[in-house]
């Protein structure tokens, strides 16, 4: 068996697969048997199963809304409610982007994960 080229094989857009990290460490095996696997395996299939559409129990509008209850420490423009500030981010980008639908629409809900700041969302700390 011939020897790995790996310059030869990044040149031909081939990807060499390290066996340890830059600190000397081999990679996690995630085929392993374990009880860790299966709790990693069980969280997975769980979002898989209810993070789909027919889970969905309320609208990305309705999310948008809910976010003038969030008050954002972060924020310098208190005074402005949240969803303002979806808007006209999502009209900014539309304005210098027509043609990128798809980033209309991150602007307009880039700023979502701030629900889980409230107490039905989990009430997470800023």
């Amino acid at each position: 068996m011939e020897p790995i080229n790996e310059k030869e094989m990044m040149l031909e857009g081939r990807f060499v697969m390290p066996q340890s990290n830059a600190f000397g460490h081999t990679f996690r095996n995630y085929d392993a048997e374990s009880g860790r696997q299966e709790g990693v395996d069980n969280f997975y299939r769980r979002n898989h199963i209810y993070q789909s559409v027919d889970f969905v129990e309320m609208s990305i509008w309705e999310c948008c809304e809910l976010l003038n209850e969030v008050v954002d420490e972060s924020d310098i423009d208190l005074d402005e409610p949240q969803i303002q500030h979806l808007l006209q981010t999502a009209e900014a980008i539309r304005k210098d982007y027509p043609n990128e639908d798809w980033l209309h629409l991150v602007g307009l809900i880039h700023d979502l994960g701030k629900l889980l700041l409230l107490p039905s969302f989990g009430g997470l700390p800023q």
